[in-house]
Parts: structure tokens; C-alpha cells; sequence
């Protein structure tokens, strides 16, 4: 298979554009050393791209990647980016016709790799996606193919503060909607304790905490002024002018939300799965559960996560061994391995449930993936980023007080759709 010469104009106009913004809280901040593709078909050496720069030669994420080498007869040379720069380097080799032969990518790229044709589809590698949550395959799938599978996942729920809540008389087995929630933080306000945190920063990392309360609304992306966005939207400003909420989510990160939960005064902080380490290291009882919906149940969180995708080769002799890499790395005992030193949910039941027998903690965060999506799914793929943005310069602008919630997201609503057109 070649790259078509419209498929590399596209990929020129996409590497001029390309976000250089993580679009994930939490990805490494160190970068890699670049490296192509090498060797030929049925041996020799295999390139490997990966967003985990904090695994060096010894770690058993790279040692997992040499055996699937070795179980396939070929070397695999590896490449560690970050993951804001992965992009731009996958987008750039494949315009030098320079592709790794295994590519892993947080989940909201592969919408963009794919529509720049730099992507081969899993029916293209004969990659068997039939034990995948079609939830979690969503976020790789644009246009009815589907781009890779997800090595696991990531996303949000609440963690609360176990003393704080006994305090305010608050059962968190009670909390199962918005008015719930919304009580129980009233009276944690009235024993002289804070209600909840999160991060609202005008950035995707804001954008990634409002959706489980957006999607929860049953608000959909296409339009974020409709009623629902709007109440959406209106629950957490009225956190803040009620003082169930601070001021300070407006410029807070998902790690400064989570310092603060951290002093022992709030009641809740929504969070994601990698911070289960610093929960146990805080000094203070607590537990989890699901971030709810407005009408009760668990709200549709965003999916975090990487991944393993095929890029395009020349040689598409290739492809047969690069289908061997994609299966090993993907195997149930391997998965839940490296799903494990990631913190990351299992893509599969079968994994999910090994997860849960090895640390019952995790039931929550199974229970949290099951209702996730992903953030390119509903078809939206590269037309995500794009509302995205309007998203967060709308609850910023409310939440600051600049305009009401009904007017931020009617003018953010303008902005994505001649933005999507």
C-alpha cells in the first residue's frame, strides 16, 4: 500500500495544524530520540513508537515489547515520545514516508492520523477487534472503519473523603444524581468543610472534567446550547456561587484539584485512575464512586488511554509481522500487565474481571469504563477539537462571571459550528 498524492497534501495541511497541546492530563513531559523504520519484510528490525518516556531500557514495558520482537523473529527498536510531540513526529514520518511500523497514540489522535492517511485500518492487519468494549473501540473508529485498539483506558470518578462525609451525616451509597450530590455537598458546607474540586482550567484537561457532567445531562457534542448542555453547565456555576465549589477550579489542573483534596478539607474531588497512588499516600480514609448523571445512573465519562495502531508502509510485506507485534502487545496476560503499571482499565471483560480479583478497589473503575466514551466518538473525529475549544471558552466565561450559562454556551455553540463546517 502507498500514500496517494492527495493523502500526502492532506497530511501537509495536517502537519501545519497539528496541536502541539497533550490532550491529556498526566502525559510525561520528556522527550525521545528520533528514529525510522528499518529492516525488511520477515525479519530484521521493527520501529516502535511510544508515549511513555518514563520507561526506560529496564522497565517491563520495554522488555515486553523486545519479547514480542523476539516471539516474532524480528529486533524492535523502540522510541519514546511525549505525547503532545508524538503527533507531530508520526505526522512528519509519514510524510518522509519514514513510518514506525507500530504506532501508540492517545485515543483522541488516532481520529487525526487516520484522517490523514496515515493510518492502516485493523481489517487492513487483520487485527481481531471481537473482544474489545465497543465503548473504548469507538474512539479509533471514524468514517464506519476502525484505526487500532486500545491497549486499555483511563477516566474520571469521584473520590471522597471518608471522616468528611461521616462528619456531615453524607452515606455516599445515597449519592446516585445531580440533587443527591448537590445536597450532600450542602451539608458538608454546613460542618465548615468544602464541598467539591475539579479542574475547569481553559485548556482540554477542562474540557475532559466538564463532559462526564455534559454528556450526563444527555447533552450532545453537535450542540452545546441545547437545554441540557445548558443545566450542565449551570450545576457547576451554582457550586461556585453557592460556595460548595472554589473559585480556584477556574485556573486548576487535574493535579492542583487534586492538591487541594489532598489537605483533607474537601468532601469530593473528581479524579481519574492515576491518582489512586497519591490517594493511599494521603493520610486520610477514602472511597470512590461514579461520577452520577443528572437523572441518576453513571455518567458517561471521557476515555483516556493509548492506542496500538499500524501505520501505512511502502512495503506492505511488513504488515504480517507488524500483525504478530499488535497481537502480543494486545494478548489478555500482556494487556493486563501493562494495563496495570499504566493504572489503565482493561479493554476486554475477561481482563477487567482479573483486574477486579487482584484489587476489588478497581470495581469502581470498571463500573466508570463500561459508561465512558470517547471524546472522537459519535463520528465526531477530527471535528472534536474543534468544539472542544468553544467548550472551554464557554464554562471559563461563566464560571468567571462574565456572561450567564445560557449565553456562554450560545456563543460557543456559534464558534464550533462555523468551526465544523
Amino acid at each position: 500500500m502507498t500514500v496517494s498524492i492527495a493523502r500526502r497534501t492532506g497530511l501537509r495541511a495536517v502537519v501545519a495544524v497539528a496541536a502541539s497541546a497533550c490532550l491529556l492530563a498526566g502525559c510525561s513531559t520528556t522527550g525521545g530520540t528520533d528514529t525510522g523504520s528499518t529492516g525488511s519484510a520477515g525479519g530484521g528490525t521493527y520501529t516502535i513508537w511510544d508515549p511513555y518516556p518514563q520507561f526506560d531500557d529496564g522497565a517491563d514495558w520495554v522488555k515486553l515489547l523486545q519479547k514480542c520482537g523476539t516471539d516474532a523473529g524480528v529486533t524492535v527498536k523502540r522510541t519514546a515520545y511525549d505525547t503532545s510531540d508524538l503527533t507531530n513526529k508520526a505526522l512528519l514520518a509519514a510524510q518522509q514516508s519514514n513510518s514506525p511500523d507500530v504506532l501508540i497514540v492517545d485515543n483522541p489522535v488516532v481520529s487525526t492520523l487516520a484522517d490523514a492517511g496515515v493510518l492502516t485500518t485493523t481489517e487492513e492487519m487483520k487485527v481481531d477487534t471481537a473482544a474489545i468494549s465497543p465503548n473504548l473501540l469507538a474512539a479509533g473508529q471514524i468514517g464506519g472503519k476502525t484505526y487500532g485498539i486500545p491497549i486499555g483506558a483511563n477516566t474520571l470518578a469521584l473520590y471522597y473523603n471518608k471522616a468528611v462525609l461521616t462528619a456531615a451525616g453524607v452515606d455516599p451509597a445515597t449519592i446516585k444524581d445531580w440533587a443527591s450530590l448537590t445536597a450532600a455537598l450542602n451539608k458538608v458546607k454546613a460542618t465548615g468543610k468544602k464541598g467539591i474540586t475539579f479542574s475547569a482550567i481553559g485548556t482540554e484537561e477542562g474540557s475532559f472534567q466538564f463532559l462526564p457532567w455534559f454528556w450526563g445531562s444527555g447533552a450532545n457534542l453537535t450542540k452545546l446550547d441545547s437545554p441540557e448542555g445548558v443545566s450542565a453547565l449551570t450545576l457547576w456555576t451554582d457550586w461556585l456561587k453557592n460556595g460548595l465549589a472554589p473559585n480556584s477550579v477556574i485556573g486548576n489542573t487535574q493535579t492542583t484539584s487534586w492538591q487541594e483534596f489532598a489537605t483533607g478539607q474537601f468532601a469530593f474531588a473528581e479524579n481519574g485512575t492515576w491518582q489512586l497512588g497519591n490517594a493511599k499516600k494521603a493520610g486520610f480514609d477514602y472511597g470512590i464512586i461514579p461520577i452520577p448523571s443528572k437523572a441518576g445512573g453513571t455518567a458517561p465519562a471521557p476515555t483516556g488511554g493509548e492506542f496500538v495502531t499500524a501505520p501505512v508502509q511502502k512495503d506492505t510485506g511488513r504488515y504480517a509481522t507488524t500483525q504478530k507485534l499488535i497481537a502480543c502487545l494486545s494478548s489478555a496476560d500482556n494487556a493486563y500487565t501493562t494495563d496495570t503499571t499504566l493504572s489503565y482499565i482493561a479493554a476486554t471483560d475477561a481482563v477487567q474481571t482479573k483486574q477486579v480479583a487482584a484489587n476489588a478497589e478497581l470495581k469502581v473503575w470498571v463500573e466508570a469504563v463500561k459508561a465512558a466514551k470517547g471524546r472522537t466518538s459519535d463520528n465526531l473525529g477530527t471535528k472534536y477539537p474543534k468544539i472542544s475549544q468553544p467548550l472551554w471558552t464557554g464554562f471559563q466565561a461563566a464560571l468567571s462571571g462574565g456572561k450567564s450559562p445560557q449565553d456562554a454556551f450560545t456563543a460557543a455553540q456559534s464558534t464550533a459550528a462555523a468551526a465544523t463546517k
